[in-house]
């Protein structure tokens, strides 16, 4: 009897032991992508019964080369990077792990957050440079009382919630799906995007990009926030307009930003975002930790399987 392929076109991960072991029932045979270009993509995927996916590109016209593939495990908690109206018109599961990484963005999300509040990049400088000066840092302002405005309430900034406010922020949220029954619970008041600009002293995106959120932070955005702001992004970097990013900086309009993504990664040496003493960038490594990345392997590869035996998978991708 011939084993299960499972095609593999990207894998970031140092082993993938765990995506093995919760397929062990389908008797996987991984084949690995030499690349994470539609040819060599092809190469392993064509005749697959499986995709496993992490940032590579699935657009229809690759999907449509697949032979015989039921299922698309996207090792993550967006699908932006596989075309979800073609899976399903090819009767392809996509699955995905809404849920792997909690607390490792929230943590992010917070950690960065203080980061910004506290000056402690810019004060680390100073002090490795020989300067040991109190007046470059200030002001700083009190973190109780201040409000933290999350663009989108899905699992994520519902995790941050308990965090900010055990700092004493004041927690409002922009985001016309969520039930009021969830905002009421955690405590979060749920208002219009234009109020919560307004009213942010520190302002954390985590919408998904979509066409109707790509630029969503622009120029007019920028605006309605309060002078001195802060803008925190762990989710997608295209949902922020950089260019407008760039401008509301240099206009001091802006008290920083930090951010976990940025619209092309990695981000070039020459971005005007390099080399500000109020902008923090991280490699987009806001969820990662050991435990996350087995648990997504194990969660991923577990809902696969479950499609390949006829089973209904925990984290299926719903077309709108």
């Amino acid at each position: 009897m011939s084993r299960t392929v499972i095609a593999v076109t990207d894998s970031p991960f140092p082993s993938l032991d765990p995506a093995r072991a919760a397929l062990r029932r389908v008797d996987p045979e991984l084949r690995m992508a030499r690349s994470a270009s539609a040819d060599d993509i092809l190469a392993v995927a064509r005749d697959a019964d499986a995709v496993l996916v992490t940032y590579a590109k699935l657009p229809g016209e690759l999907l449509q080369e697949l032979k015989h593939c039921k299922a698309i495990g996207r090792f993550g908690l967006g699908v932006d990077n596989i075309d979800i109206p073609a899976a399903a018109r090819l009767g392809i599961v996509v699955t995905y792990v809404p849920d792997y990484c909690l607390r490792e963005v929230s943590d992010h999300a917070m950690a960065l957050l203080l980061a910004l509040a506290r000056k402690i990049p810019f004060s680390n400088r100073l002090v490795q440079s020989g300067r040991w000066e109190v007046p470059p840092i200030v002001p700083l302002r009190r973190l109780e009382g201040q409000v933290l405005g999350l663009v989108g309430f899905g699992n994520i900034p519902q995790t941050l919630v308990p965090k900010a406010k055990a700092f004493g922020l004041k927690v409002i949220t922009h985001d016309p799906y969520v039930p009021a029954q969830v905002t009421t619970a955690l405590g979060v008041e749920n208002t219009s995007f234009e109020d919560l600009l307004a009213r942010s002293d520190f302002v954390s995106v985590h919408a998904p990009l979509l066409p109707a959120t790509r630029g969503l932070i622009n120029a007019a955005a920028f605006a309605r926030m309060k002078k001195g702001a802060y803008l925190v992004n762990t989710a997608r970097g295209p949902l922020v307009d950089e260019a407008a990013l760039v401008a509301a900086l240099d206009s001091g309009h802006l008290g920083g930003a930090a951010l976990d993504v940025v619209a092309v990664e990695p981000l070039p040496q020459d971005s005007p975002l390099l080399g500000r003493d109020n902008v923090i960038v991280t490699p987009h490594t806001a969820f990662y930790s050991v435990e996350a990345l087995e648990e997504l392997q194990t969660k991923c590869a577990g809902d696969v399987a479950r499609v390949l035996c006829g089973e209904t998978p925990v984290y299926p991708v719903k077309m709108a």
